[in-house]
């Protein structure tokens, strides 16, 4: 009989690995970020072993780095999200699709009418991972010199997305009647017009499309500042958390559901799902061969502009053998900032120690034997570090198929996570309500 407590696994597949060099490493597929075959083969994988969504990150410009580190990088070019995830919803039946949109450079009824889409599409498995976006080479695609205050990105997505909900409420879940006989396709008297007219928005509505089969798509969030954390304990329903150790990960889960508490939900409507890569061996230390031969294959060009983008600063004109300096505050992502520097002063790193670290990927990483890896995310769960977690592979196909393969029958032999899919939509896989739609009671 299976635990009641079950891990939540998605699959952070854009780009397919996290990892700088995986495009290298012996049998990867090197395009695989731009391969739809190949993107199809990793998702129906994902799908055989049970994963409840498979989940792309999304950039908004090519040039957020130096030419010489831009022309080694695998991630230069990739899909769209809503393509692609259309694209995979006609490949699969089961597994749910997160895309990312962000609240700075898309507009409210646009994104509202493209997920409603998805959602349709997929019979009920979309996820929208809101994002805020910090990247000045994005402001300059979007006829902006600069970009937005990190602050103001944060009030401009709590108002979108109180807009993008409204809009998925415009009708009401029986609305659409069609009955041929008296020729009324729908009922006039359950479509709801927004008009929507605050700091950063006026929009009037309705959505031209039928609400969401979810109700609305899983709402995801993924910042963890002070103004992240609050914008998720608001408005998410999963968090793709950044913590690298357990103990972080406890306050982080204890912090958010905290903060969903004390405003009115249940902290259980928030799956918390830290970010992990990880990588399988027969032994752990050959896990960790993996591991070091992966590493082995960064070039320092790739190295520092890693470290300079966490960093949300420039430190390629300091000596590479010397300490980190004084890294002042920036508009950048403060979460992924403090958490290098962090690693610098605790280990006392070297900028090239620390640029490798950053570029081979500097969060939580499960190096070992399934058993192993199985017994650290059992001890996550059971001791709330997280309720899950978004698994990253190191390389492709082979990191994939070692997870599927190894790693899942031994969580299932555990009890911790299921055999088959008990339901069809994401909100189901994930054990969260459908939500009920605001202006009608017959939202359910």
């Amino acid at each position: 009989m299976s635990h009641p407590k079950q891990l939540k696994l998605a699959a952070f597949m854009r780009p397919v690995s996290i990892h700088t060099a995986a495009w290298r490493y012996p049998g990867s597929i090197a395009d695989a970020n731009f391969n739809f075959p190949a993107l199809k083969q990793f998702i129906q994988k994902l799908e055989q072993g049970k994963f409840d969504a498979f989940f792309m990150a999304d950039h908004l410009a090519v040039l957020n780095m130096s030419i010489d580190a831009l022309k080694r990088s695998h991630t230069v070019t990739s899909f769209e999200p809503f393509t692609l995830l259309s694209a995979l919803a006609a490949c699969t039946e089961h597994i749910g699709l997160i895309g990312s949109a962000s609240t700075t450079y898309e507009q409210p009824y646009h994104l509202a009418r493209r997920f409603a889409s998805l959602d349709h599409i997929s019979a009920g498995r979309a996820g929208w991972n809101i994002v805020t976006t910090y990247n000045p080479d994005a402001a300059l695609n979007f006829g902006l010199e600069e970009e937005m205050a990190h602050d103001d990105r944060y009030q401009r997505a709590r108002e979108f997305y109180e807009v993008v909900i409204g809009l998925w409420d415009s009708f009401a879940d029986d609305a659409f009647i069609h009955d041929v006989q008296s020729g009324v396709y729908f009922d006039p008297a359950k479509m709801h017009v927004l008009n929507h007219k605050e700091k950063y928005f006026s929009v009037r509505g309705p959505l031209n499309i039928a609400r969401p089969i979810q109700g609305y798509p899983v709402i995801v969030q993924a910042g963890a500042s002070e103004a992240g954390r609050q914008l998720a304990a608001e408005t998410a329903e999963v968090v793709f958390a950044g913590v690298n150790t357990l103990e972080a990960g406890k306050a982080l889960f204890a912090d958010i559901k905290g903060r969903a508490r004390s405003i009115g939900r249940q902290p259980d409507s928030i799956k918390i799902l830290p970010g992990a890569l990880v990588i399988v061996g027969d032994t752990i230390e050959k896990a960790k061969a993996k591991q070091s031969h992966l590493d082995s294959l960064i070039h320092y060009d790739s190295a520092i502009n890693s470290l300079n983008l966490a960093l949300s600063y420039d430190v390629s004109g300091f000596d590479p053998d010397g300490l980190l300096p004084e890294i002042p505050e920036t508009n950048g992502s403060h979460t992924g900032r403090d958490r290098i520097i962090t690693l610098a002063r605790r280990e006392n790193l070297t900028i090239r120690q620390l640029a490798q670290r950053a570029a081979s990927y500097g969060g939580l990483i499960f190096v070992g034997t399934p058993q192993t890896i199985a017994d650290e995310m059992e001890q996550w769960l059971f001791e709330n570090g997280s309720d899950g977690f978004n698994i990253m592979f190191p390389f492709l196909p082979e990191g994939l198929n070692d997870f599927v393969d190894r790693v899942i029958p031994e969580l299932q032999q555990r009890g911790i996570f299921r055999r088959e899919y008990e339901g069809k939509t994401l909100r189901e896989h994930l054990g969260l309500s459908r939500p009920a739609n605001r202006f009608f009671n017959s939202g359910i």
